[in-house]
């Protein structure tokens, strides 16, 4: 079984994340700042060096002024495998 960051399933979230913050027009520091940690912390998320688990996934949504179910509804609408 491949690792999780190199599963298959998990190769979309990354992108969106970072699509999601983009949109919100914050930094990654904006946003690090928002859930009270590291910058780069962020960027690892972002580049799938750093596995996002379901309460960031939320807290990140909701930093974003996202919904969190709707990012959830979007994010397996489109993603693949």
């Amino acid at each position: 079984m491949p690792k999780s960051l190199q599963a298959q399933r998990y190769r979309h979230l990354p992108g969106f994340l970072r699509a999601m913050r983009e949109k919100a027009n914050l930094t990654q520091r904006d946003l690090g700042k928002k859930l009270r940690m590291n910058h780069t912390m962020v960027h690892n998320s972002e580049t799938a060096e750093r596995r996002v688990d379901l309460a960031e996934f939320i807290d990140w949504a909701a930093a974003c002024d996202v919904d969190p179910l709707d990012a959830l509804k979007e994010f397996l609408k489109h993603r693949k495998g």
